[in-house]
């Protein structure tokens, strides 16, 4: 990756393509302030630097039967190095798990979970998750209501790291 000193109008590029993914290249360069041309560069210097790691659809789960959202405490017998990455190896090959979060203290992963319903999270947990070789416990935290939800990181702050 070629490293990237960000200015001003790259925090500026970076927090619209964060907030509106699909905004044109002409759009983005007029609230930046340059040309589309240079705007276009800074992108994909911005890319290819990994500041962007890539765009996506922000879909609504309950639209799509994903009722369900909740999140799995879980613990492992063991810490080693290889446990850990086969685990993380295996979450990965299960759709509804979103998010996977190694943590330090009580619980070793957070899991963001996403299920058609209540009973399909518990098929999932019985059937898999707590079947899962090397897992020792799940705590289940279901999710009453969502009241914030910020993908992403605050782009206003003065600096950011090269």
């Amino acid at each position: 990756m070629r490293r990237v000193k960000v200015d001003r109008i790259d925090r500026r590029i970076l927090r619209d393509l964060q907030s509106n993914g699909r905004m044109t290249n002409v759009d983005l360069a007029k609230r930046a302030g340059i040309s589309a041309p240079p705007c276009l560069r800074r992108v994909r210097a911005l890319e290819e630097a990994g500041f962007i790691r890539g765009y996506h659809a922000d879909l609504a789960p309950e639209r799509l039967g994903f009722g369900f959202t909740g999140f799995a405490l879980v613990g492992l017998s063991s810490q080693a190095e290889p446990d850990l990455v086969a685990f993380e190896t295996l979450i990965r090959s299960w759709p509804q798990v979103r998010e996977c979060h190694m943590l330090a203290g009580d619980a070793d992963f957070l899991l963001k979970v996403v299920a058609e319903d209540w009973d399909a999270y518990q098929r999932f947990l019985t059937t898999k998750l707590t079947a899962a070789k090397n897992v020792s416990h799940v705590k289940s935290l279901p999710t009453v209501r969502a009241s914030k939800y910020a993908p992403g990181v605050p782009i206003d702050e003065p600096e950011i790291p090269a």
